[in-house]
């Protein structure tokens, strides 16, 4: 099973930027799909969950309102958009798949906001 995160860059605090992450050697549309963040010298933190289908997603109270998480089961990728970004989002953007059986990681990616 592969996870990989792309879509981290360098931006602006207000900016916006996409993640993708491409999974394969599942059958992706058996897992819910998350994302997840760490920033330096802090624990990981749920961002964002989308379910099976996409007819269910959750934020945290930090990503609420700013970020969308969505699915396309079809090309097997989950995305998540993150608009007005703040410093405080700076981090590693983590994905994972996961059943009631198991649970897989992503190598993540670096999200830089700058003031």
């Amino acid at each position: 099973v592969q996870l990989q995160a792309s879509g981290g860059g360098l931006v602006q605090a207000g900016g916006s930027l996409r993640l993708s992450c491409a999974a394969s050697g599942l059958t992706f549309d058996h897992y819910h799909m998350g994302w997840f963040r760490q920033a330096p010298g802090k624990e990981r933190e749920f961002v964002s969950a989308i379910m099976r289908y996409g007819t269910h997603t959750s934020y945290s109270d930090s990503a609420k309102g700013r970020f969308t998480i969505s699915r396309d089961n079809a090309r097997n990728v989950v995305y998540l958009q993150m608009y007005s970004l703040r410093p405080e989002d700076t981090a590693v953007y983590y994905c994972n798949a996961i059943t009631t059986a198991r649970t897989y990681w992503g190598q993540g990616t670096l999200v830089t906001v700058s003031s």
